[in-house]
């Protein structure tokens, strides 16, 4: 039994919970959560409340298997739509249909009847590139691109953007941003890192956080279209062994904190409202069930005084328990439990337990006054929302726009002979696999939970790599020609990785799921066709071969719906002059070899450092690359 560093101490198949030292820990203070008047109201509210609504405040259920007349039987706190649920089993439902069922189950939250204090629902999503449940939002980078562009401001933009959408559909609540600092990208989750940097994470925080919910001081969020943020996954999910899924971070505290924590103090410092609680492990205790960091780091040394929502039925890998039952997870500290399966059992069990003491009165109260601090501070009581129907806004030109500039400003130019930029009066060639799919520009987390099982028609508006340098060569003068053309000018070759999420994006080895057509990159060569490589990837992998056989590898992450932003940068005017620059700078180190790499690792593990970025202006040296796959 693997419980990192504390079994040594520890009885044979028994684990030792490790010791956690707070005072060690940074210091924060939840900006703008608590004042007077609404803790007065809370107060009278929990008076009001019967046991049986203070406990359906604390648990929430996927649409999937809840319907607005079930909250007149059970009080729920919160639904929210899992990864693969859509109104109705509706995936693509459009932005109206949304709206449609957040309304049924508000109306049924707050009406008045008997025996019922009216409290609204509160509603969350995976709203994590921009709204990307919906057909027709506008799809930013994931985040590993955002955080090659180093500009926070932008980050808030994003968030801003994405609230708004998020609002038009009644949506009150986004489940980001990501704080993971990965450190192996064999995880599959390492596109949702913005940086192996923490101090990069902790700007990029502050930032997305106040995008989403606006400035601390803000009060009726939902009113002025923002909607509440989750700095998540609490904690260290980002460093479990070997990049495994909801693995174990077998690291020390001063590591944990060093390396996985600075994203938190400033969430919380810019008045983050909510924490989901990480699947993962430290030294082989499940976060859902460790106390001391729920409880004495977060709230207490950290000074959170937002909710902590659980992950996905994660309470229930917790020892003793199950779907439907677990008072562990909710007394180290769990406030509102993310409970798509047995939710019914689990409202059950949860008043048996206290009404046993298993969970006390004064720990039920806690977690319920948290949950309202966070409900009225968005707006929810309020009955006016002025952003919900505004569908203009979802997918809107000013919203493609900054989607268009995260684009250009992600991209990190890793090789260039010469043969960049391109004139924008060539014979261009735009072929390879990720030319023209727009879903394996976007990846994972856009539409489909894994991202698979989409076309284009599920874009609409959105521009492909393909149609966005053709659009800019036409407007040159130059021509796109088809992969029967014997002799363009130059040859720009998409490809990369196929769209994945959690769980199924994990891999053994870091270049398991790239799909690289290094025989066209070689054959163009050979007949003296340049060739521009844009690599398509949610992580920096090992691809010397590829970059030895292009004249030019670009890096341009999952870039989501506007591929225009590939081609400002890539394609010159008429004469070969740059319209835009590089600018995009590495916040992964790039692996020399097929085994990741991350900062500070040995000598010869890593073939460009973090902050690596050629450009236009300060072009790199071109050197050939070993092909030999193994370690150094």
């Amino acid at each position: 039994m693997l419980c990192g560093l504390v079994c040594t101490v520890a009885p044979v198949g028994i684990c030792a919970p490790p010791v956690t030292h707070p005072q060690q820990w940074p210091a924060a203070r939840s900006a703008g959560l608590i004042d007077p008047g609404s803790e007065a109201r809370i107060t009278e509210l929990l008076r009001q409340m019967s046991l049986e609504e203070q406990v359906g405040q604390v648990i929430q259920t996927d649409i999937g298997g809840v319907t607005p007349e079930d909250l007149r039987r059970y009080p729920l706190g919160s639904i929210l739509a899992g990864g693969d649920s859509g109104p109705h089993g509706d995936e693509r439902a459009a932005p109206a249909v949304w709206l449609a069922l957040a309304h049924e189950f508000r109306a049924v939250s707050v009406e008045r009847r008997a025996g019922h204090t009216p409290i609204p629902v509160l509603f969350g999503i995976d709203a994590v590139h921009g709204h990307n449940n919906i057909a027709g939002a506008a799809i930013y980078p994931h985040n590993i691109g955002l955080g090659a562009a180093h500009d926070p401001q932008l980050l808030e933009r994003i968030g801003a953007a994405t609230a708004e959408e998020v609002a038009v559909t009644g949506i009150d609540w986004a489940f980001a941003p990501t704080l993971a600092v990965p450190q192996d990208v064999r995880w599959g989750r390492s596109y949702e890192g913005y940086a192996q940097d923490p101090q990069l994470v902790a700007r990029y925080a502050t930032a997305m956080v106040v995008g989403l919910q606006g400035p601390s001081s803000l009060n009726g969020k939902l009113q002025a279209g923002h909607v509440a943020a989750t700095a998540k996954h609490f904690l260290g999910d980002g460093g479990t062994a070997q990049g495994e899924d909801q693995g174990d971070d077998q690291i020390n505290e001063e590591e944990l904190i060093a390396r996985h924590a600075q994203g938190y103090p400033a969430a919380i410092d810019a008045g983050v409202l909510t924490v989901m609680a990480s699947y993962s492990s430290w030294q082989g205790q499940k976060m859902h069930g460790n106390r001391a960091l729920l409880t004495e780091v977060l709230k207490g040394r950290m000074g959170f005084a937002g909710f902590v929502v659980g992950d996905w039925n994660a309470h229930a890998q917790l020892s003793g328990c199950k779907p439907g039952r677990c008072a562990a997870a909710f007394n180290a500290g769990v406030d509102m439990f993310m409970a798509p399966y047995a939710w019914k059992e689990l409202y059950a069990s949860t008043l048996a337990q206290v009404r046993s003491g298993e969970i006390s009165r004064e720990r039920l109260e806690d977690a319920v006054r948290r949950i309202l601090r966070v409900k009225m501070k968005l707006g929810l009581f309020e009955s006016a929302r002025p952003y919900e129907g505004r569908t203009e806004l979802i997918g809107s030109g000013a919203h493609r726009a900054l989607a268009r500039e995260a684009v250009r400003k992600s991209l990190v130019l890793l090789k260039n002979d010469g043969v960049l930029p391109i004139p924008s009066g060539a014979r261009v060639l735009v072929t390879g696999p990720g030319a023209r799919d727009i879903g394996m520009q976007c990846g994972g987390w856009t539409i489909s939970w894994q991202g698979t099982g989409n076309s284009n028609t599920d874009f609409p508006h959105a521009e492909s790599i393909y149609d966005g340098i053709r659009s800019a060569v036409r407007a040159g003068g130059g021509t796109v020609v088809d992969d029967a053309d014997p002799r363009p000018d130059v040859a720009v070759v998409v490809f990369g990785e196929q769209p994945y999420a959690e769980t199924s994006g994990d891999r053994k080895l870091a270049v398991d799921n790239l799909r690289a057509p290094l025989g066209q990159l070689r054959a163009l060569r050979k007949q003296g066709i340049p060739v521009v490589a844009v690599f398509l990837s949610g992580r920096p992998l090992w691809s010397n071969p590829e970059i030895n056989a292009s004249n030019a590898f670009v890096a341009a992450w999952l870039p989501g719906t506007e591929g225009g932003g590939v081609a400002d940068v890539l394609v010159g005017d008429a004469s070969g002059r740059a319209r835009t620059d590089f600018t995009g700078r590495l916040s992964f180190v790039w692996p020399a070899t097929v085994f990741p790499a991350m900062p500070g690792s040995p000598k010869g593990a890593i073939l460009f450092p973090l902050e690596y970025g050629s450009s236009y202006a300060h072009p790199a040296p071109v050197a050939h690359l070993s092909e030999n796959p193994a370690p150094r």
